[in-house]
Formats: C-alpha cells, sequence, structure tokens
C-alpha cells in the first residue's frame, strides 16, 4: 500500500493551488521550497525509523519539524510550550524518544544518555531530500488541562485529519491565522487545513498583542481565523478588531455562549462564524454553523461523516475515526469506554430541540451540597451590555464550603470603566440580573472588576478554584 505522509499530500496539493506560505512574527517560509531542501541540521535519513521529540521555543520551527518528519520518523512527540521541565524524563523514557529536535532557543532537555540532538531553523537550505514515507508516524499529544505528570494520547495522520476536507474542495486560494498554537490540538488542526489545503497561515507569538496579531492577519490577507471564545473576547476589545474582515471565523475549545456569537455576527456580518466541538482525545466532533449557541439534538446518533455522537450520565460522548487510538503510559488507563466512546467529560442539557454545553464535569463549584458550573454565571453575566467577558470562580466559606464570585472585565468603549458610580451601578445591574434570572446559590456573593483576565497557553480562560 502507498504510504502518505504531511509532507507528500503537501506537495500535491501545492501543484494545484497556490504555494503556502508559513507566517511568522519576523520570519516567512515558502512550503514549496521543501521540494528541494531542508530545515534541520541532519538528513532525513538520520530520522527514519526513529522517535523524535519536537520541542522548541518557536511555533514555525516546530511546524517544518512536523512537516519534515512525518512518515519518516515511527513516531513524533510534539511537546507543548508550557511543559514543566522536571517532566522532561518522564516523557522522554515513556515515548522512547531518541532524537529531539530544537531551534536552539531552549537547553533544558534532560533524558537518557544516547538522545541525539538536531536542530530545526526557520529557513529551508537547498539539500538533497528523499521524502518518500516509511511509516505510518504516531503523533503523540499531551492533553490540556492535566496537572501531575502529562497525560499523552497517540494519533495518526489519518486520526488527525479526518475532519479536513481535501484541496479541491476549496474554492480558490484560502489564508489562515489562528490565536491557537500549533503544538496544541485546536492549532495543529489549523496548521493541517492550512498545508494540506495549499493555504497559508499567519501563526501567532505568545507575548503578542491582539491589535498586532489582527493587523499582520490584515496584511496577509486572512479569509480564515480561528481560535477560543477566550481569544474572541480579548480581540473583539481591540481596536484592530475590525482591521479584518473574513469570511470564515471560528471559535473551538470552550463554550461558546450566545453573547460572543453574536458579539461575532455582529463585528464580521461577512463572515460565516460557526464554533466547533474538539478535544485531543476525542478529535473533531462537529461544527455549527447557524449562529445559535449549543447544538441541535439531531447531532446525536451516527451521522454522515462517521462521526456519532451520544449522551450519557449527561455528558457528551464521541467515537469516530477522529478519536486518538490509545494513551501512551498512564499506567494502563483506557482512553475508550467499552462501547468504543470517548467520554468528553463535558455536561451538556438538553432544552426542547437543542442541547447547551452547561460546563466541565471535572469544574463543579459546591455550594453547601448544590452543584454549581461556574460556565452557566458567566453566560448571564456575559449578557450584559457593559460586560466584555468574566470568571466565575469559588471562594472557601466556613458554613457553606464555597461562594461563587466573580471577576468581570467591562467593555472597552465605555465611560463606566473610569467613573466609580457608573461601574457601582454596573456591578449592581449584573448581580441583579443574576438574582432574576439564576437560583440564590448560583448568584455571585461579591463581583469584581478587573482590567483583563488570565487567558493560559491553550487559550482558554485560566480557572482557579479556591
Amino acid at each position: 500500500m502507498q504510504r502518505c505522509s504531511l509532507a507528500t499530500l503537501s506537495s500535491a496539493c501545492t501543484e494545484q493551488l497556490a504555494d503556502g506560505r508559513l507566517w511568522a512574527q519576523d520570519a516567512a517560509v515558502a512550503l514549496g521550497d521543501l521540494s528541494t531542501g531542508s530545515a534541520l541540521s541532519a538528513p532525513l535519513d538520520a530520522l527514519r525509523g526513529r522517535t523524535v521529540l519536537v520541542r522548541t521555543e518557536d511555533q514555525l520551527a516546530a511546524a517544518l519539524a512536523l512537516i519534515e518528519t512525518d512518515g519518516i520518523a515511527r513516531r513524533i512527540v510534539l511537546c507543548p510550550p508550557d511543559l514543566v521541565v522536571a517532566h522532561l524524563p518522564y516523557v522522554v523514557t515513556t515515548a522512547a524518544v531518541d532524537i529531539v529536535i530544537t531551534d536552539g532557543g531552549r537547553d533544558d532537555i534532560d533524558g537518557p544518555r544516547g538522545v541525539r540532538v538536531v536542530t530545526c531553523a526557520r529557513t529551508i537550505h537547498r539539500a538533497a531530500v528523499d521524502r518518500a514515507p516509511q511509516h505510518e508516524t504516531e503523533w503523540i499529544l499531551f492533553t490540556s488541562g492535566t496537572t501531575g505528570l502529562p497525560k499523552m494520547v497517540v494519533h495518526t495522520l489519518a486520526t488527525l485529519t479526518g475532519a479536513i476536507a481535501p484541496a479541491g474542495g476549496l474554492a480558490g486560494s484560502v489564508s489562515w491565522a489562528t490565536f491557537y498554537d500549533v503544538r496544541r490540538y485546536g492549532g495543529l488542526q489549523i496548521l493541517l487545513r492550512a498545508v494540506l489545503g495549499g493555504g497559508s497561515l499567519v501563526l501567532s507569538h505568545p507575548n503578542e498583542a491582539a491589535a498586532t496579531f489582527l493587523t499582520r492577519a490584515r496584511e496577509h490577507d486572512v479569509t480564515h481565523i480561528t481560535g477560543t471564545p477566550s481569544h474572541w473576547r480579548r480581540a473583539l476589545m481591540s481596536s484592530a478588531a475590525r482591521a479584518v474582515s473574513p469570511a470564515y471565523a471560528r471559535l473551538s475549545g470552550e463554550i461558546a455562549d450566545q453573547t460572543v456569537l453574536d458579539q461575532m455576527r455582529s463585528s464580521y456580518p461577512h463572515a460565516k462564524v460557526a464554533h466547533a466541538f474538539a478535544s485531543t482525545e476525542a478529535g473533531v466532533a462537529f461544527e455549527v454553523t447557524d449562529g445559535l449557541a449549543g447544538f441541535p439534538v439531531s447531532f446525536i446518533g451516527p451521522n454522515d461523516s462517521g462521526v456519532h455522537l451520544a449522551v450519557e450520565d449527561d455528558t457528551l460522548r464521541v467515537r469516530s475515526s477522529r478519536t486518538a487510538l490509545r494513551y501512551l503510559g498512564n499506567q494502563g488507563e483506557a482512553l475508550l469506554d467499552a462501547n468504543g466512546f470517548v467520554d468528553t467529560g463535558d455536561v451538556v442539557e438538553q432544552r426542547g430541540d437543542r442541547y447547551y454545553f452547561v460546563g466541565r464535569r471535572g469544574g463543579i463549584i459546591n455550594v453547601g451540597g448544590l452543584k454549581i458550573h461556574p460556565e452557566e454565571v458567566e453566560a448571564v453575566i456575559n449578557r450584559h451590555p457593559g460586560v466584555r467577558m468574566s470568571l466565575v470562580t469559588a471562594r472557601k466559606s466556613p458554613i457553606t464550603g464555597s461562594v461563587v464570585t466573580a471577576e468581570v472585565v467591562l467593555a472597552p468603549d465605555s465611560e463606566q470603566i473610569t467613573d466609580t458610580a457608573v461601574v457601582a451601578r454596573t456591578k449592581a445591574a449584573i448581580l441583579e440580573r443574576c438574582r432574576a434570572t439564576l437560583p440564590t446559590h448560583k448568584v455571585p456573593a461579591s463581583i469584581r472588576i478587573v482590567e483583563s483576565l488570565p487567558v493560559g497557553p491553550s487559550g482558554k480562560v485560566a480557572r482557579r478554584n479556591g
């Protein structure tokens, strides 16, 4: 059977469409140049059949390393940028790493002897390369939101690209931009879409202001742009929010409530605004394009794309050819249940002919024995016209164990931010809205106005319960 790899599929695509480019903050690479060159310091033959750990400081270098080694290496371990240094020996040993690919920006590789270091530049030098794939490479990705030793799952190019339409299905040249980091599942999906579609991709930088990134996206004529709801809430606060006029804008990774969807539709009236559900374990499950939060009940069950959704014990389950194959390590923990479904841990609630996400099973706040999903309180707060985003957390209470508290970022285009009397009225109006909508135990005991909320490396608002 003829094997395919990311590089060979990309080569086939660029013969049909415009030559794709990867745009970083201060560098760019034409993917077509890989047909006659390489960004690696070692010949590809030295990597054949090996297990490579991609641990770079820079996203562009990581992207090039992935493209070059798929089909060549037996296994690729893709390190997220925030991997704890102390966990590196565990990762190296568990994945049986024998080659580390770095860009010279990290000096914290600490594994068993015999691990060779290969560098990957952000430029492509001319070299004799044989890109004929010899392996169905295993892609090892890290799940988000875990504590302790990292949890790793095994994918293949086939499972990772199961939701990506062939290049021939794209109408003309597509230029992508993403707030995600390509070393995580969400960002990797966009990298794969760009590369396999023969398009281009504008990469974000972790220290880059939203306004700067959006301005760069405009300079590169971006047509498709993606991020988490938290990414988008912050972006829509930027003066450059209207700098781009995408044909397609997508949210994923967190609950997309109706408020942020309406804000997106208002800011980008000519765009197809979609929100998708995907996770590292479950893969891409579905996309919703009707402008409404949640998803139709009709999505439950098997569909024509081979994805089967189910709801059991109030959580969404996913079975498809896009799910990860298994966990790597983790002492025999099963990825799939007895019926082949991934339990996503995302709690859903049916209201009429639609399911709505209400929160994570592990993120519940307990107030005197009553359960609260912080996301459902945030959705109510975010509906206030003076609010841009909010974060609901728990505060310890000697009486009820915990009480609900909220931090709120106000809309930037209002004088209420600096007027203390207006701020007080806004807080009172938010509480009144909560009392009118929510049961008493879900109403915040306190509201604090803040300038910004912490967003983690995965692009999701950083939740902290105390």
